[in-house]
């Protein structure tokens, strides 16, 4: 899909363009929101803003994606893109604020690069850009129509008829919709986005799990509390302020790591608060009466830190052919048999035929996807979901 001659020059100047990236997409940024103040509101995550972890998905999007139109110039990567189209979604982007993106990244590469842009270099890596957005246009139309909402139009209140404190510092919200409509269809492992209005005025938007069976008109969110400098802006918010009878603003649910329908073994990896949307998948496998082998695999600090333990335990149980290891790097009585340390499969029998579903922080899934493929899982048979933006880079996990 990328002519020979872009082909040639995108090949030339990638080093350089990538070795800018990153004070390319800072000033791509600045200027951006300098100009059009209104796309923090609602849109972009100011907390992966000031963290810096959006401008390296960026980075690490744009650099990933001519990569492998360069591996192969007749093809276009659409898979590669399914995650961000999907995320996209979630936050409602349309095709038009595409051309705002182009504007502004544009802008920032001649600034950084200078002379070195030349007409020959911009037309190149235009023809990039539009191939990537282009993908990502269709693609989300189809994620659109597929949930049956307008592009953009993703929004619903849902009134909070439950509030249920797991750990010290998760909380569950069980939600029904306000407006008399049905729920809208949903797969476990799908998660949804939460818009609240910030005491700035300010609207954010967090993505959170499906943490119970997706299959009626009640959907369930189980929140962590983001502690540190600075704290989670959403997740403390929910924490404080959110009680049973308030309205909740949430999107429609996307996500493309789901639960298959298959008959094969099934292995659910998670750590800390990663656990939500296996609960979801076990969940649902119990409301479905599942008969297919399923292995748990979670690791937290201690039993008291590993949120809807006690759910997942009685999940399992309902499940004829399940089992549940757990690793606590502080082991009590509450979970005698209980490993001790970090996840270490070692003594785990894990089909090498299984399909596996992967969530929890980037550095445990990259640790855990190597022990699966030394004991023989495919790499095609593991899948992962990230919470934040997603650095995209083939080897990311």
């Amino acid at each position: 899909m990328l002519s020979a001659d872009s082909a040639a020059v995108v090949k030339a100047t990638l080093p350089a363009v990538a070795g800018a990236l990153d004070e390319i997409t800072t000033r791509f940024y600045a200027t951006m929101f300098h100009d059009r103040p209104e796309l923090l509101d609602g849109l972009f995550n100011r907390g992966n803003q000031a963290s810096g972890a959006q401008r390296q998905a960026l980075a690490g999007s744009i650099a990933g994606f001519a990569t492998a139109l360069l591996a192969d110039p007749d093809a276009r990567p659409d898979a590669l893109l399914a995650r961000i189209a999907h995320k996209h979604t979630a936050v409602g982007v349309t095709e038009d604020q595409y051309t705002i993106v182009h504007k502004y990244l544009f802008g920032a590469i001649a600034e950084v690069l200078g002379d070195a842009v030349t007409p020959q270099v911009a037309a190149a890596w235009d023809e990039v850009y539009w191939l990537m957005a282009g993908a990502l246009i269709a693609q989300e139309a189809r994620i659109y129509q597929e949930a049956g909402v307008a592009p953009g139009e993703i929004w619903r209140p849902w009134t909070v008829v439950e509030r249920r404190e797991e750990t010290a510092d998760v909380v569950s919200f069980l939600l029904r919709p306000a407006d008399g409509r049905p729920a809208p269809a949903a797969r476990a492992g799908q998660y949804v986005s939460v818009r609240m209005r910030m005491p700035d005025g300010v609207h954010q938007l967090r993505q959170y799990s499906l943490s119970s069976d997706p299959g009626g008109d009640l959907r369930r969110i189980t929140v962590k509390r983001v502690a540190g400098t600075p704290e989670g802006e959403v997740s403390n918010l929910l924490h404080r302020k959110v009680r049973p009878g308030h309205q909740l603003t949430l999107s429609a649910p996307f996500g493309d790591v789901v639960l298959d329908e298959a008959g094969t073994p099934l292995v659910l990896v998670s750590a800390g608060i990663g656990c939500t949307p296996m609960v979801g998948m076990l969940a649902r496998l119990a409301a479905t009466g599942a008969t297919r082998p399923v292995l748990v695999l979670h690791a937290d600090a201690s039993p008291d830190d590993h949120a809807l333990r006690a759910e997942t335990r009685e999940l399992t149980a309902r499940l004829p052919h399940a089992d549940t290891v757990f690793w606590y790097e502080r082991p009590d009585a509450a979970e005698p048999g209980a490993r001790t340390g970090l996840m270490d499969l070692d003594g785990v029998a894990v089909p090498a035929d299984a399909t596996v579903y992967l969530c929890g922080p980037v550095p445990f899934m990259r640790a855990v996807r190597t022990q699966l493929l030394g004991l023989g899982v495919r790499p095609s048979r593991i899948h992962y979901e990230v919470f934040g933006p997603d650095l995209w880079l083939p080897d990311a996990v």
